[in-house]
């Protein structure tokens, strides 16, 4: 699949962006949403330059579906780096309790001015951002306790900036999800793809399916092998395409003939694994860490 070649920027995040830069002035903090599974990836490169000095917080959502060793080296990754960072699951509520916390510390300074001035216990005020699919609306509603923000599981559902005030002291501005407009790392492409940034609408979703067979081989192979039913030698020597038509096989997905149904098992494959019933897994580990 030429992923190097996806192109996916809607007008509304060329909005979102004049949004951000215009919004940065009424808000004490910028928490970016990243997708756990894939923290590179998920990462929006032009963020930093929107928001200058403000100061961050990075929230890794989706920890529930993500591999924690891995989880634990973006962890330290993060750390090493100065950035402040928690790990999150807005179905579960995992690691929600520690939100407050984790802004409280990259405000440390910016709080205590307020109590010294006598406004303590004021609302914090933060702008939250992230790429499509990463679960935006879903976190902004379990600190709400409430159905504030639209929840559907596609791309694209949030088109326009809402505040949203929580149960944790912080009222949020949610934005639309952001995608750069071009994906020039052929992996990054895939990696949005394979969980759902990128609408299965404008990408070809059987070389996703193929892309994620290599992912899972490398990676995770023994997952691969449990979740389908194939041996270990198999799968060490398989290309992706050979794994992709016998998960076909395994599963009966064939048309008259015994050819392989390529839609159906690609759909099977990418919702399988986007549900987590495949298992645990995280795409990419930090570069030079």
């Amino acid at each position: 699949m030429p992923s190097d070649q996806i192109q996916w920027f809607p007008g509304h995040m060329a909005k979102t962006r004049r949004l951000i830069t215009e919004n940065l002035a009424s808000v004490d903090i910028v928490i970016e949403l990243l997708d756990a599974r894939i923290p590179y990836s998920s990462a929006n490169p032009e963020l930093k330059k929107l928001i200058g000095q403000k100061p961050s917080v990075t929230v890794l959502n989706k920890y529930t579906l993500s591999d924690p060793a891995a989880c634990a080296v973006w962890r330290s990754y993060y750390e090493k780096n100065g950035q402040s960072c928690i790990f999150t699951d807005c179905l579960t509520g995992y690691g929600l309790d520690r939100m407050r916390e984790a802004v409280n510390a990259a405000l440390s300074e910016k709080l205590k001015r307020y109590e010294e001035k006598g406004m303590a216990g004021r609302h914090i005020k933060a702008m939250i951002v992230g790429i499509p699919n990463v679960g935006k609306s879903s976190l902004i509603n379990k600190l709400a306790r409430n159905r504030s923000a639209k929840v559907e599981n596609r791309p694209g559902v949030t088109t326009a900036k809402q505040w949203v005030t929580t149960s944790v002291g912080i009222d949020l501005l949610d934005m639309p999800g952001v995608l750069w407009p071009k994906f020039d790392d052929r992996q990054v492409g895939e990696n949005l793809s394979m969980t759902g940034a990128v609408k299965d609408e404008v990408v070809q979703t059987e070389a996703v399916a193929y892309a994620l067979c290599e992912r899972l081989k490398r990676l995770y192979p023994s997952l691969l092998c449990q979740r389908y039913k194939l041996e270990p030698d198999f799968v060490a020597d398989a290309e992706p395409y050979e794994i992709f038509e016998a998960v076909a096989k395994k599963r009966g997905l064939l048309l008259k003939g015994g050819e392989i149904n390529v839609d159906r098992c690609s759909d099977l494959l990418l919702d399988e694994f986007r549900a987590g019933k495949i298992g645990k897994i995280t795409l990419e580990r930090p570069k030079n860490a």
